[in-house]
């Protein structure tokens, strides 16, 4: 077997016994949870996509290791075709299910730990990458969704993983044993990590000889012992467990089912260890990371976009406001600023390049310019949104009052827009631009795959000023006679 369909995931979830905690209870089927359903179909949508006519150009592809039909999502990029493949695949999955659809960031894990632990074999003279390689023919070969688990909880930002006053503020090694390493610490903001079958874990920073124990990069099974998720909260979303239409987008949610995975002295064997100590390549795999994952927001987020877009047209026509002059340029807007994005992510897949591996990379400047614009771009296409729906955005009644015997029939008859389109087609609407536009999944679009700081960081190690300013100098004749003097 190499590609499962949506159902053959969901059943693989329930086989799985992942410890996992949300509102202070244990869960005990995330397949089967309301709280975790709507991720679970986002996820289950790659795999029934991979499988369709219609998208398996995109979803698909041959494995380099193996030369079966694969899911893209466990590919490691070998062209320029495989990365712009990536965001247009990003794109019509975002289209599909308006949220986060989760098996980017293990993908983006995958390709950057496959090319870093080349590296450190050719100058350690270590077998992480003869691992990763076994690795990822298992994940290849049972259709395995993995998470990215990188950002670290950090504690004092002020120090260094080694100057934590807190050890386990970064995950680190406790032990090393002749069959593997024990870990301690926790990762933080995991897109999909209850609905996955592993986390693929990196260390987050930089690190300096001192920080040698926290250099570690491994895999897990989501239910190994010692591994624990505590799921994070997101706005409204005590209505997936009370509500149908005011979920908004009932059957994806909002974002990606983020978690904290905390690792209680969790056992790893060394045939899943890719790094333990070469801190002089934490950097690069970090580097190679985000640009892997800022290569992607101007493909998924673009795919979003697309469908807030509808839902503003339509939400306009239902209102009666879709003639005016003021909301077709609104409109207009909101296609120039996501087809922007759309450029970014696609410029940066073009200028990439082969790696000493063989896999490629995305253009780590162009990949980063793509991120620092989704963190501005998308904040103004969802107040551009706003703007359309109007103030009912915020103070639509509910589902419940809509359907109570008493007061049901007022909401209906003041909540009517167009006579001859019925008020549940603009309650509809209503609820998927809230869910789209208000709270967490903004706030996903500004940090996910770093902070804007971290890509300003990265587009001022890249920029080259010093050639910039050597363009400008020779143009201006600075230290050279002009070659005509009047």
């Amino acid at each position: 077997m190499s590609m499962m369909t949506g159902n053959e995931y969901r059943e693989s979830l329930r086989r799985l016994k992942p410890e996992i905690y949300y509102l202070g209870e244990k869960i005990e089927s995330v397949a089967d949870h309301p709280a975790f359903i709507p991720h679970v179909n986002a996820a289950a949508l790659t795999y029934e996509m991979a499988l369709a006519p219609e998208f398996e150009e995109l979803l698909s592809t041959t494995s380099h290791l193996t030369g079966e039909r694969i899911n893209r999502y466990t590919h490691i990029h070998h062209s320029h075709d495989d990365l712009v493949k990536k965001v247009k695949m990003l794109r019509a999955l975002g289209q599909q299910t308006g949220s986060c659809f989760q098996r980017c960031v293990g993908h983006d894990g995958l390709n950057s730990v496959y090319s870093v632990t080349y590296e450190i074999d050719q100058k350690m003279g270590t077998d992480y990458h003869k691992r990763l390689v076994n690795l990822l023919k298992e994940v290849q070969s049972k259709d395995l969704m993995i998470s990215g688990a990188m950002t670290d909880v950090k504690g004092d930002r002020r120090l260094s993983p080694s100057q934590q006053k807190d050890p386990d503020l970064y995950v680190h090694v406790v032990e090393k044993k002749k069959d593997g390493i024990v870990v301690s610490g926790a990762k933080a903001h995991i897109t999909g990590a209850v609905n996955s079958h592993g986390h693929l874990v990196m260390p987050t920073a930089a690190m300096k000889a001192e920080d040698a124990d926290y250099a570690v990069c491994f895999y897990v099974p989501v239910d190994a012992p010692g591994v624990i998720h505590i799921f994070g909260r997101q706005t409204n979303d005590a209505r997936k467990c009370n509500c149908f239409l005011d979920q908004g987008n009932v059957d994806y949610g909002i974002v990606g089912g983020e978690a904290l995975i905390v690792f209680d002295k969790a056992f790893v064997p060394w045939e899943h260890v890719f790094m333990c100590g070469e801190y002089e390549f934490a950097y690069e795999l970090v580097e190679r990371f985000a640009t892997a994952h800022r290569q992607n927001y101007g493909g998924c987020k673009v795919g979003l976009a697309d469908t807030l877009i509808g839902a503003s047209y339509a939400l306009a026509q239902v209102q009666g406001t879709d003639r005016s002059s003021h909301i077709r340029d609104k409109l207009v807007e909101m296609v120039h600023l996501t087809e922007t994005l759309y450029c970014c992510s696609i410029a940066c897949s073009c200028q990439g390049y082969a790696l000493p591996a063989g896999s490629y990379m995305a253009d780590p400047l162009l990949a980063n310019v793509t991120k620092l614009n989704v963190t501005r771009h998308i904040y103004e296409i969802a107040r551009i949104a706003q703007d359309i729906a109007g103030g009912i955005l915020a103070t639509a009644p509910s589902e419940m009052d809509w359907k109570n015997p008493k007061v049901g029939k007022y909401v209906d008859k003041y909540m009517k827009g167009v006579a001859d389109i019925p008020t549940e087609t603009r309650m509809r609407l209503i609820r998927l631009l809230e869910a789209m536009t208000c709270g967490t999944a903004l706030v996903e679009s500004m940090h996910g795959a770093g902070s804007p700081q971290a890509q300003r960081i990265m587009i001022e190690r890249r920029a080259n000023l010093e050639r910039k300013k050597r363009l400008a100098e020779k143009l201006a004749k600075i230290g050279e006679q002009p070659l005509f003097v009047c």
